[in-house]
């Protein structure tokens, strides 16, 4: 029996043929678009983040651009796409870059992965495409390529799992194509060798993966362990003025929504007077269920209503350049809607 071609090859091979080569990142393939979109990718599908990646790209073109924008504007590019941390360390890592490292990313591996929010797959993935350089990654995606290849069990995100993953991945580099190579192993596990229903007869490696041999393809990668899931009421006031413009409240750095801008909770704020209860809104956030009690109020005026310092009027066109929670969008587009009416 013929021994099968090194990994590498055949992956490269198979990415000729069916690999993402129009994404807008790969054009140019700079630093810097690679890095937005790393962070883009993170915990969100490929398709999802397209039209956000263009948006930004055309709002912060460069480093410098994005160092001297406001966290506001940053945020409000990012609303929609969840897990905010995300753009906040883009904005800190890109005030550093702009101080330290005259507006550019810094090249080597060990300088990017200790900037704020770049692990070191990231900063792996950003070096292998930005330059062309094989660099060993391990996102979601080749995480379950190489647990199914090599049948290792436990989950990915343990420490020593992970270290043995780590050891599977650089054995596997090729000695060029970095960027070829890199786009290809999370392509392959994204479109081929999915979570769910994978289809092993058309993967490029499965002469000698040892979960399908095994007959264990089903149960690897050995899933998270279930978090217990919490559960959160919120009393959200939508407080309207004669102007239209509604009141809204930025929320604290730390916490759910850290750092957006909110409807205030009820709890902490009192309009004059009645306010009324319109339909309850559920929402799912990774570690939480939330219910969310919307009650309407209606002022007169805005000075009848006393602001603390994080609050602030806002009308439908400054709200769309803001960061809001989804489910904050979604009252106010059901408010303009007339649905609350």
């Amino acid at each position: 029996m013929a021994r099968a071609a090194p990994f590498a090859e055949r992956l490269l091979a198979w990415y000729e043929e069916n690999g993402r080569r129009d994404l807008p990142w790969q054009h140019p393939r700079t630093p810097y678009r690679v890095w937005i979109s790393e962070i883009m990718l993170q915990q969100t599908q490929v398709a999802t983040v397209i039209p956000y990646f263009e948006r930004w790209v055309q709002a912060f073109p460069d480093i410098s651009t994005l160092a001297s924008a406001s966290l506001d504007d940053v945020l409000g590019h990012w609303s929609g796409l969840g897990y905010y941390a995300r753009a906040r360390n883009i904005h800190k890592t890109a005030m550093l870059c702009a101080e330290q490292h005259d507006g550019r990313l810094p090249e080597s591996a060990e300088e990017l992965s200790a900037l704020p929010g770049i692990g070191l797959s990231t900063a792996n993935a950003i070096v292998s495409q930005a330059s062309d350089r094989p660099a060993a990654v391990l996102d979601g995606n080749v995480r379950r390529v190489l647990a199914r290849h090599t049948a290792t069990a436990g989950w990915t995100g343990k420490a020593a799992v992970q270290n043995q993953l780590w050891k599977e991945a650089e054995a596997r580099l090729p000695g060029k194509r970095g960027a070829d190579y890199t786009q290809a192993i999370m392509d392959l596990g994204a479109t081929v060798c999915r979570r769910r229903q994978p289809v092993c007869p058309q993967c490029p490696v499965n002469a000698d993966c040892q979960a399908l041999a095994q007959d264990r393809v089903a149960e690897l990668p050995t899933p998270k362990p279930r978090l217990k899931v919490g559960e959160k009421t919120l009393r959200l006031l939508i407080v309207r003025d004669q102007a239209g413009r509604v009141l809204l409240q930025k929320r604290p750095p730390a916490g759910i929504w850290g750092g957006l801008w909110c409807l205030p909770e009820k709890d902490a704020f009192k309009p004059a007077g009645r306010t009324r209860p319109v339909p309850l809104l559920q929402h799912r956030l990774s570690h939480l269920k939330l219910t969310i009690h919307p009650e309407l109020a209606r002022v007169p005026h805005a000075t009848q209503v006393e602001c603390d310092q994080d609050m602030d009027w806002f009308d439908r066109k400054q709200q769309q350049r803001l960061g809001l929670p989804r489910p904050v969008s979604e009252l106010l587009n059901r408010l303009d809607q007339g649905e609350f009416e």
